[in-house]
């Protein structure tokens, strides 16, 4: 339950109140909590509910939906690994067994350390210059394990991030 105690309750209540009459209001509201926050807190859940109007069992319905929203606070930084045809095509399938062994962590897993979390994601918009991946913001293209390895070496030196 430590987890839950590092949200900001304060803000995630700003947030409802700010966002709870608009229309379709949901899914904008989950959006600005997790970018406040990081992730969605368990414990906000009854909040988003009751101020919809809605039960919880629906706010957490579609928070489970969307694989975009996160229950559990993220890792320091977050490697997605771009799946797409394209970057299959150009190696990305090795490349993400490398770094599933590298890291020690399948797809959607963090790292021991929380410093890392691996992810797949289906184009990064850099189709020529597969295997691409993103870092944080960074999209980097032709990437190899060598080239992976001094990504993660980068990152550690990188600021902390929320990633969402």
């Amino acid at each position: 339950m430590a987890e839950q105690a590092q949200w900001d309750r304060q803000r995630v209540s700003e947030i409802i109140h700010s966002t709870k009459s608009m229309a379709g209001a949901l899914l904008p509201m989950l959006h600005a909590i997790q970018d406040s926050q990081g992730y969605i807190p368990k414990d906000a859940v009854p909040m988003i509910a009751e101020s919809l109007n809605q039960t919880r069992a629906e706010v957490h319905g579609v928070i489970s939906f969307y694989h975009h929203f996160r229950q559990t606070p993220p890792a320091r930084k977050r490697i997605e690994i771009c799946r797409a045809e394209a970057c299959q095509a150009r190696g990305s399938r090795e490349l993400e067994a490398y770094a599933k062994e590298k890291l020690g962590i399948s797809y959607h897993g963090m790292t021991a350390s929380r410093d890392f979390s691996l992810d797949p994601v289906y184009c990064l918009g850099n189709c020529a210059c597969g295997p691409s991946v993103r870092i944080g913001d960074e999209v980097v293209g032709r990437v190899d394990k060598t080239r992976f390895d001094e990504l993660v070496d980068d990152a550690m030196t990188l600021p902390l991030e929320i990633s969402s």
